[in-house]
């Protein structure tokens, strides 16, 4: 568990409240795609990754050296934290995909992600010291550790979306927006590991005493039969499963005096970004997968008196299939399912943003977890954290300063840069360029291809909504 957890969530942070965002906003609000300011906008390749854990930091010289990590050397564990220790890891791959806008009030959009997530921890750290330093370490000698909840979640699949999104009510000055997405998920790999009221005494470094304890793991069938080739493993059509993203956005257009849209030199939509601020909610990646069970997933009561100590953890010389086999046959089997159900990482999704002078925007955002829990054994977990970005837009250039803080208290601040189709950034840059020691890092780019238009008279010039037409005087109302 300890392995799993050293290993997840916003893709694009910081860029993704972007008005010019488009198909990349989309995941995170569904309603964002419509008013769009964009009548097509397709995504090539694009690729968001993150790690992270609360429990061990490391060397950066270290992370790129082929050399064994060492202790104390290489990684430092916090080993005097009074909190209870996690990790997180999560992959989103945005294969090609795109957004159309069918009018100035209503969109269509297709996306195609392969995503991996992995999630781990709730132990104490007197627990995780006990198995990660030394093990089995003499100073633990006659001494009783017990926990009451530990465990390890990897999760990796594959889905397309269809999102529909409407204005479904403008008037004066306010305009809501709705948006949903229906996913047709394909499972690729599901690992979970779970153990629960763990209770043991080493009584030297040879024996120990399980008095209490289950542990509950499992995968899916498929990484038996394919061997340790992942690359094997990928199907976009097996192991179906059904997935949901749904949500709202609010936009206040104060003082717009009646203008509507606008088409200078036949432009598209110019009415998308005259708001002054904006708030909206969504839950995405509702649902999950059915699976299989591999023959070697099992629930296992524990207890065992004299058992050999250094037969708890896995060897060096083993797999984590002959791992998992070996403590099947060596404890007692408790009745269990054949198949297991993964959820996806559910996760409720706030924004806020406000229009400063049409290119200068600060937004909020948050992601708040929920499936974060302990009663759930077969579950993907998105991490919870707040983010505040200041930007700076224009038709084809955009900076994003992302400033964040996760629920573990890890604070961060982070650069994006968006040049034409070319969106590339990380919302800890800045963090982990001065930190000699790290314990969590990201980064995201994505290629895509947009509507561009360099003609001088056009109405996107980077000066935006309102502010352009009050200026210009263009499109008075009639009296």
């Amino acid at each position: 568990m300890c392995a799993t957890a050293a290993v997840q969530a916003q893709s694009f942070p910081g860029y993704h409240t972007s008005q010019y965002a488009g198909i990349h906003a989309v995941p995170f609000n569904p309603a964002s795609a419509a008013g769009s300011r964009y009548r097509w906008d397709v995504n090539i390749v694009g690729a968001d990754a993150r790690a992270g854990n609360t429990y061990t930091k490391f060397e950066k010289s270290s992370l790129l050296s082929a050399d064994s990590f060492r202790i104390w050397r290489d990684y430092f564990p916090d080993t005097n934290a009074t909190r209870k220790q996690y990790g997180w890891g999560s992959a989103d791959i945005m294969l090609p995909s795109g957004l159309y806008a069918i009018d100035e009030k209503q969109s269509v959009a297709f996306t195609w992600r392969v995503r991996g997530s992995t999630y781990g921890g709730g132990m104490e750290t007197s627990t995780a010291n006990f198995f990660a330093i030394n093990y089995p370490n003499p100073k633990y000698n006659n001494r009783n550790v017990s926990d009451t909840y530990g465990g390890g979640f990897a999760h990796w699949w594959n889905e397309f979306g269809l999102s529909y999104a409407r204005v479904i009510r403008d008037r004066g000055d306010h305009r809501l927006k709705a948006g949903i997405t229906l996913k047709y998920l394909a499972g690729q790999a599901a690992v979970y590991a779970v153990g629960r009221d763990g209770s043991l005494l080493l009584k030297n470094q040879n024996l120990l005493d399980i008095n209490q304890g289950s542990l509950y793991y499992g995968y899916n069938a498929e990484l038996d039969t394919n061997g340790d080739s992942w690359q094997s493993l990928y199907s976009p059509f097996h192991n179906p499963g059904i997935g949901a993203d749904i949500g709202v956005i609010y936009e206040w257009r104060p003082d717009n005096d009646g203008f509507g849209s606008v088409y200078e030199n036949g432009d598209w939509n110019p009415d998308a970004d005259t708001w002054k601020a904006r708030v909206g909610i969504s839950v995405v990646d509702i649902g999950g997968i059915r699976y299989d069970k591999s023959l070697i997933s099992a629930d296992l009561d524990m207890r065992a008196q004299n058992y050999p100590a250094n037969m708890l953890g896995k060897r060096k010389e083993e797999s984590i299939r002959q791992y998992a086999n070996r403590l099947a046959n060596t404890f007692t089997a408790l009745e269990t399912d054949n198949t297991f159900y993964m959820n996806l990482p559910t996760s409720l999704n706030l924004m806020g943003d406000y229009n400063i002078d049409g290119r200068f925007f600060v937004s909020a955002s948050a992601t708040i977890a929920l499936t974060g829990g302990t009663n759930d054994d077969h579950k993907t977990s998105a991490l919870t954290w707040l983010m505040v970005t200041p930007r700076f837009e224009t038709k084809h250039l955009g900076a994003y300063l992302p400033l964040s803080v996760n629920r573990y208290g890890q604070a961060d601040a982070g650069l994006a840069l968006r040049a034409g189709p070319l969106v590339i950034g990380s919302s800890s840059l800045f963090t982990t360029l001065f930190q000699s020691r790290i314990n969590h890092a990201d980064v995201f780019v994505a290629l895509r291809v947009i509507p561009v238009r360099f003609k001088k008279g056009s109405w996107d010039k980077g000066d935006g909504g309102i502010f352009r037409r009050r200026k210009s005087n263009v499109a008075c109302p009639d009296i």
